[in-house]
């Protein structure tokens, strides 16, 4: 029986993933990239960003040592070494899925690849000019950082989140144009070294899709660490800039500066130069190819998925939607539930929500009812020593049933997900209040929320 032949363009999470399954499947697969595999979230985004906090976190947790009896010594944090170890673990990962690859019969084309008809693509690399013919093709070719007029990547001392993560030396100030999951990480990470770090976000609150309450506890946490924190708030111009500092002019005429500036805005996707309007696939004002919860563009045997349609651009998003793209390409009936895509941010302490929010629950006029339970009464959050943060749960009046989690404080892109099994699987809050969880456990914290809906939480008045 002869092969389905599918072409992927674009090896980031939506794309290698989706590769993989439709090899499982056994179609004949090719996959094109233009950089390196793997795509910004594991070469310029989730994975590098994840390492440098990674080693934050420890360096603060050696400075905090004697705490907890333990006597370390002098603590220094070595910036080259830690950005050393986050190139090891990118270059791990990228082995390993080319190790996939490689046994999977998965064929990887080196060039950047564009739509000559629904089944052709053609390939232009260091080699020259190829042509890969596929019955369905898959487009994944994910976003890149967004600029400003006004500032520009090109300029000396600006740095897009790719260029952050190619720095030499630790800057010893930076300025960050926007509060989102991204400015925040950058802001923890630099902070916990001795960087000087200032955060100006034009919404009225870090973390502007974020429920409020959080926000504002992040803002007062930073706060307390020495970040300058500048709420609605717009950079107007450029004053100067040179390798040595950035100094912008903000709208309200106060001047800022930096020896380095990043910006974090938001991403774009990247569909441009693919051939993609030529052939009659639908893209939207911003650059986003539309789908349907098939993953299906509207011109058949052409798929699309991750941030290049502009979804919830987070990997794991990517990566589902890439397998549902394949599977409908195969034959198989599929499609993605959005409603408990966890939504994590890795800053110190991480957040992380599912669901609904309160004010998203009543804004869509469910009557609600809500429970919290703060990580300081937790025991093993005290033994942690970060007791900072709290659980909340959004529950619906009328059916008892979770309909949202939202949680800041310790491995909360951990614990996110039993809230989101909870949600997904139409659980109430009393089934999960009386489910019993381990002694001493940070889960607990989760069933003690689930016992605030009713008043019964154990360890708090």
């Amino acid at each position: 029986m002869k092969k389905e032949k599918i072409a992927i363009i674009g090896s980031g999470p939506g794309g290698y993933v989706a590769a993989i399954r439709a090899s499982q499947l056994g179609a004949d697969v090719t996959v094109i990239e233009e950089e390196a595999i793997g795509g910004t979230c594991l070469n310029h985004g989730c994975i590098p960003t994840k390492s440098l906090l990674a080693s934050a976190e420890l360096f603060n947790s050696l400075k905090e040592a004697e705490e907890f009896g333990v006597c370390a010594g002098e603590i220094k944090a070595d910036f080259a070494k830690m950005m050393e170890r986050k190139s090891r673990v990118v270059d791990n990962l990228s082995d390993g899925i080319k190790m996939i690859f490689k046994k999977r019969g998965i064929k990887l084309i080196n060039g950047r690849g564009a739509l000559i008809s629904p089944g052709r693509i053609r390939v232009v690399s260091s080699l020259g000019v190829e042509e890969v013919n596929a019955s369905k093709i898959l487009i994944t070719t994910g976003s890149k950082p967004t600029a400003l007029p006004s500032l520009d990547f090109k300029q000396p001392g600006i740095l897009s989140s790719k260029d952050t993560l190619s720095l030499e030396r630790l800057p010893k100030s930076i300025l960050i144009i926007g509060g989102g999951a991204i400015g925040l990480e950058f802001a923890c990470f630099f902070n916990a070294l001795g960087t000087s770090v200032t955060i100006v976000e034009m919404m009225d609150q870090l973390l502007p899709n974020e429920d409020k309450r959080i926000s504002r506890q992040m803002a007062q946490i930073l706060k307390k660490r020495g970040i300058k924190i500048l709420l609605k708030t717009r950079v107007k111009d450029i004053v100067s800039q040179s390798n040595e500092g950035v100094t912008c002019l903000l709208e309200n005429g106060d001047e800022v500066s930096a020896e380095k500036l990043i910006l974090s805005i938001g991403r774009k996707p990247n569909s441009q130069g693919m051939g993609l309007e030529d052939i009659g696939v639908h893209i939207d004002k911003r650059g986003s190819i539309s789908v349907n919860n098939k993953m299906e563009t509207n011109v058949t045997g052409i798929y699309a998925a991750g941030d290049v349609t502009g979804g919830m651009l987070l990997a794991h998003v990517a990566s589902a939607e890439g397998i549902i793209a394949v599977e409908n390409a195969l034959g198989i009936a599929s499609q993605i539930d959005y409603s408990t895509i966890p939504r994590c941010v890795y800053t110190f302490p991480e957040i992380a929500s599912v669901g609904q929010t309160t004010d998203e629950a009543l804004i869509s006029g469910k009557k609600i009812k809500t429970g919290r339970f703060p990580f300081s009464a937790s025991g093993k959050a005290l033994i942690m020593d970060q007791t900072v943060g709290s659980v909340h749960l959004v529950v619906e009046e009328r059916t008892d049933r979770i309909i949202g989690g939202q949680i800041i404080g310790p491995h909360a892109t951990e614990l996110i997900h039993e809230i989101a099994l909870a949600i997904r699987s139409g659980i109430t809050a009393k089934e999960l209040s009386v489910t019993i969880h381990a002694h001493p456990s940070l889960s607990e914290s989760i069933m003690e929320a689930a016992h605030s809906v009713y008043k019964k939480a154990i360890h708090i008045l």
